[in-house]
């Protein structure tokens, strides 16, 4: 399981205001976000047992997130969606990205997934459980768990929802400030829903906070690598400065040849 709020074009200064928690297995090892190798550019943590990613961000100011989905399709011999994720961040634009996990799904067999792709131009989620739907982002607060985007019925997105609309969170920075505090609310007595996850084996293992601006010096990238409400958030804003800064200068590069 993963939870991921995605604040859709609704902030001008900052079009996507991203907040996530991670949800794995205590013994698999990842490693934090850092920019990878290649073209383009992408700052994003990585899975060390698939090679896979659960989260990032590429040049272009695409972002890309994704939950695990409840379904009854076998996983067995199925791919690692964390890869699925890494090639979509290789695309170019958030639509050519869903055409990308498109086809990918087509060729492959992958676990279930809910992949979140999306620019200042358009926003998508494609749920697949054996078939994939493509649904657009709503402009505003979208929120989505292993089930359905916005799903009624399931409690950690209702509760997700009301704990980040108690407050007007019209600038980045109320975003995040209020964002932070909803994704490290500890776990509550069983039975009832919670932002960290905490099993034996299992649960909230890192949680990001991301603001995306078309200015690269104002965006933000902020990381816990463990559950928030014991870890921290450090910054690693300047990786994704760097990166959105770089796609920038090559965007004014081909528009002047052309």
């Amino acid at each position: 399981m993963c939870l991921l709020a995605v604040l859709y074009r609704l902030v001008p200064e900052s079009p996507i205001l991203v907040a996530a928690n991670r949800e794995e297995y205590y013994d698999r090892p990842s490693q934090p976000p850092s920019i990878q190798s290649g073209k383009p550019r992408v700052l994003c943590g990585l899975d060390q047992r698939a090679g896979g990613t659960w989260l990032g961000v590429n040049q272009h100011g695409m972002f890309v997130g994704l939950c695990n989905r409840i379904g009854s399709s076998d996983p067995f011999g199925a791919r690692s969606r964390g890869l699925l994720a890494r090639e979509v961040l290789r695309c170019g634009s958030a639509r050519k990205g869903v055409d990308k996990a498109m086809e990918e799904l087509m060729a492959h067999r992958y676990e279930g997934l809910n992949l979140v792709v999306c620019d200042a131009e358009s926003g998508w989620v494609i749920h697949s459980d054996g078939e994939a739907e493509v649904v657009p982002l709503e402009e505003g607060l979208n929120i989505i768990g292993n089930q359905d985007l916005n799903d009624p019925n399931d409690e950690r997105v209702r509760l997700a929802h009301r704990l980040l609309t108690l407050q007007m969170l019209d600038s980045p920075v109320k975003f995040l400030a209020v964002a932070s505090k909803v994704f490290a609310r500890s776990p509550s007595p069983p039975g009832r829903p919670t932002m960290v996850a905490r099993g034996s084996d299992y649960g909230t293992v890192s949680s990001t906070l991301i603001a995306l601006s078309p200015k690269p010096r104002d965006a933000i990238f902020q990381f816990s690598a463990g559950a928030p409400d014991e870890a921290k958030y450090e910054d690693y804003s300047p990786m994704l400065r760097d990166i959105l800064s770089r796609g920038l200068r090559e965007a004014r590069s081909k528009a002047k040849v052309s």
